[in-house]
C-alpha cells in the first residue's frame, strides 16, 4: 500500500509579503521590554464612546502621543551609504490587519499617518476602511500585491533600498512603528518581529480588573532598554490621561433616548 503524497502550494501575494518582511526583520537586533498595565477605567468609557474605538486604536494613539514627545521613538537605523540614525518629524503606524483573500486568511498592513494628530473617531473610521473595503480599493494593499508578483531578488532589492538608503522613504512606506496584537483572540505574542525600530503589542485584557501585559520590541541599535521601559510608563499614563479624557468627551448620552415619549 502506497503512502499518500501531499501537495505543493504556490505562495500567495500576502504570504510572499510576509516572507520578505521576516527576511529583513531577522536582520534587526530586537529586544522585548514588557510592563503590566491596568486599563480598567478605559473599558466602560470605550464602550460608551460614540464610535466604540478598538483597543488597537487606543494603543496606537497613546503610543503616537508618547512618541511625539520623545523623538528617539521616531528614529530608525539606516545603513547606506554610511550607518546613521534618521528621525522622522511625525509618527506613522503600520498596523497588521487580517483580511480574507481568495479564501485564505492573509495579513496586510494598514498605514496610519500622524495618529497623534487624529481623533479616535478618525482612526476608527480608517481602521474600518482597511478592514472592510474591497482589497483593490486600498492603494497600500495594491502596491504590496503588485510588488509580490516580481521575482524574489528584485523584491529583496526593493525592500533593502527602502529600508537602508532613505530614512524619509522608509518612514513613508513602512512606518515609524508597528502595532500587532492577538489580545482579542485571547492570546499573547511573546516576541513579534518587524524591520521597524519599535513594535507595540499587548495581550488579552482581564475582564475582572483590566490588567494586561504590554510590550515594546525595540531595535537595540536605536534605543536602550531603560529608555523603552520609561516610555512604557509614559504609555500607561497617556492611556489614563489624554486617551481616557477623549473617550469621555465622545461618550453617547442616552438619557433622552430612555425617557418615555410625552403623552
Amino acid at each position: 500500500m502506497h503512502e499518500p503524497k501531499g501537495r505543493s502550494l504556490p505562495l500567495s501575494g500576502p504570504r510572499r509579503f510576509i516572507t520578505d518582511m521576516v527576511h529583513f526583520a531577522h536582520q534587526v537586533p530586537t529586544v522585548p521590554v514588557s510592563r503590566v498595565m491596568t486599563v480598567g477605567p478605559l473599558m466602560d468609557a470605550r464602550l460608551a464612546h460614540r464610535s466604540r474605538p478598538s483597543w488597537a486604536v487606543l494603543f496606537m494613539k497613546a503610543y503616537a502621543l508618547v512618541a511625539a514627545e520623545h523623538p528617539p521613538l521616531r528614529r530608525a537605523f539606516v545603513s547606506f551609504p554610511c550607518a546613521r540614525l534618521y528621525e522622522h518629524p511625525q509618527n506613522s503606524c503600520a498596523l497588521a490587519v487580517e483580511r480574507i483573500m481568495h479564501g485564505e486568511e492573509s495579513i496586510f498592513v494598514g498605514m496610519f499617518r500622524a495618529p497623534e494628530l487624529q481623533t479616535l473617531d478618525q482612526l476608527q473610521e480608517s481602521l474600518a476602511w482597511y478592514k472592510e473595503s474591497p482589497l483593490e480599493q486600498i492603494g497600500f494593499y495594491r502596491q504590496a500585491l503588485r510588488i509580490s508578483r516580481v521575482p524574489t531578488f528584485i523584491r529583496r532589492m526593493l525592500w533593502w533600498s527602502t529600508l537602508n538608503v532613505s530614512g524619509f522613504k522608509r518612514a513613508k512606506r513602512f512606518g515609524t512603528f508597528a502595532l500587532t496584537s492577538y489580545g482579542a483572540l485571547g492570546a499573547e505574542q511573546m516576541h513579534p518581529i518587524s524591520p521597524l525600530s519599535t513594535t507595540l503589542t499587548y495581550g488579552p485584557i482581564d475582564p475582572e480588573n483590566g490588567r494586561l501585559w504590554v510590550k515594546i520590541i525595540y531595535d537595540h541599535r536605536v534605543l536602550d532598554g531603560a529608555y523603552v521601559a520609561r516610555r512604557l510608563q509614559d504609555l500607561e499614563e497617556t492611556l489614563h490621561g489624554a486617551i481616557l479624557h477623549e473617550l469621555r468627551q465622545g461618550r453617547v448620552h442616552r438619557t433622552a433616548e430612555l425617557r418615555p415619549p410625552a403623552a
